[in-house]
């Protein structure tokens, strides 16, 4: 039985780096003009040190998937020709694809890169399949629509494609993200298919009736509408062996606009769920979803993949993800036998704290913090603020360190 690949999303060089090292065997990064996410923070991937992260990323043992996935006009692709040579010269390990213009060019100029039909191409059947290995492609990334059996048949009837699968994070209302709502609401500023997604599927919304036009009613009773059309995080974490049995070959999570810790966290924890299945048999379900919670969602649904879903598997009371726990600072050094921070989330001296590496979970404190600019003691690290920390206890590797708090302080995260 062959292990899946756990792909992460690699919003930049940053992010890449730590789902490396937190578990990931392969990133996906898109580039401006060409992905579905319009990144906004962080040191981006642009034309100019796309080769920059491949290099680091096949560095680290890991694959690098470039993201073309936009739908294009006539000016895109010839955008896209233009570019050719930068990615050529970056050598990504493959190139995600939904439109067929863009497929044909990259087939064209790039004969050499393997090609990932996304999901946005809404492949949901096995001829479809067919027709994209036909086409040249090597895996094709199904449709969040369909179940674990329908993903078992696919690969029976196909067995030479790879199949990728989205095993964990943000969903959209529409069908595999192929969604018009925002270019309508925003009067084609924020365009979904060309990486500007407003996320109106995550507004709060009334109801009006036609003949009342100043007459609000709500949907639901409470006093801020509800969130009719956002549908709850998708999470497989416990059903990686029947996935795996389906005949998977890569299990992804979304989230290149996601924080460093939340890639970092997600990575981990199906990291630690895919290698205890194949070295135990049996999963620690309890604690991967306790895991799970502590990084930003929106509660969790199974989709498609279990049961048809149902009114349980939409999110009416919260628009934006919340976290079980505060992702509190992370290692940038070591001076004086102490521990330099960079702080995300104000705590106190003898706060207990958790902290995670790609080796250890633990939880301790912070015995002792002093102002990196003033030098002097103080008892606490505030946000956006540079510290260093004596901690109770420290880990084995330093360097990539996140700190968080204890447990679950949000119960509608668990």
């Amino acid at each position: 039985m062959k292990k899946p690949e756990l792909l992460l999303p690699g919003g930049s060089l940053e992010k890449c780096e730590y789902a490396i090292r937190y578990g990931a065997d392969a990133v996906y990064f898109g580039t401006v003009d060409f992905s579905l996410r319009a990144l906004r923070k962080g040191e981006l991937i642009t034309d100019e040190n796309m080769k920059t992260c491949v290099d680091l990323v096949h560095s680290l043992g890991a694959k690098a998937y470039l993201t073309l996935n936009i739908y294009s006009f006539n000016e895109d692709i010839e955008k896209l020709v233009s570019k050719i040579d930068i990615i050529k010269d970056a050598n990504p390990d493959g190139i995600l694809i939904s439109d067929v213009g863009v497929l044909a060019t990259v087939k064209k100029y790039l004969p050499d890169i393997d090609l990932h039909i996304s999901t946005q191409a809404n492949t949901l059947n096995s001829e479809a399949v067919k027709f994209w290995r036909d086409f040249g492609a090597k895996r094709v990334v199904l449709a969040r629509e369909l179940s674990i059996p329908e993903i078992a048949q696919i690969k029976n009837d196909v067995p030479d494609m790879e199949l990728e699968v989205f095993v964990h994070g943000s969903q959209c209302v529409s069908f595999s993200g192929r969604c018009l709502l925002s270019d309508y609401m925003t009067n084609g500023e924020r365009k979904a298919n060309k990486g500007g997604c407003a996320q109106p599927c995550r507004w709060s919304y009334k109801l009006l009736e036609e003949t009342r036009p100043n007459e609000y009613f709500e949907i639901e009773q409470n006093d801020r509408g509800t969130h009719i059309l956002s549908p709850k995080d998708l999470a497989l974490i416990n059903y990686i062996p029947q996935l795996i049995d389906a005949g998977v070959d890569s299990l992804k999570i979304e989230g290149r606009t996601k924080s460093l810790y939340y890639v970092a966290a997600a990575a981990k924890t199906y990291r630690h769920a895919i290698d205890e299945y194949f070295e135990t048999g049996s999963q620690s379900e309890k604690f991967n979803l306790e895991q799970l919670a502590k990084i930003g969602n929106r509660g969790y649904t199974t989709g498609f993949y279990v049961a048809k879903p149902d009114s349980s598997g939409y999110s009416y009371d919260i628009s934006k993800g919340l976290a079980g726990a505060d992702f509190l600072c992370m290692f940038i050094g070591e001076e004086n036998g102490m521990i330099k921070v960079l702080t995300k989330n104000k705590f106190y001296k003898g706060d207990e704290i958790e902290i995670i590496t790609p080796d250890e979970i633990f939880t301790t404190k912070a015995l002792k913090i002093i102002d990196y600019e003033t030098k002097e003691e103080v008892d606490f690290s505030n946000t956006n603020y540079t510290s260093l920390i004596q901690f109770e206890r420290v880990p084995e590797n330093k360097k990539y360190a996140l700190v968080r708090t204890v447990g679950i302080k949000n119960e509608r995260c668990s």
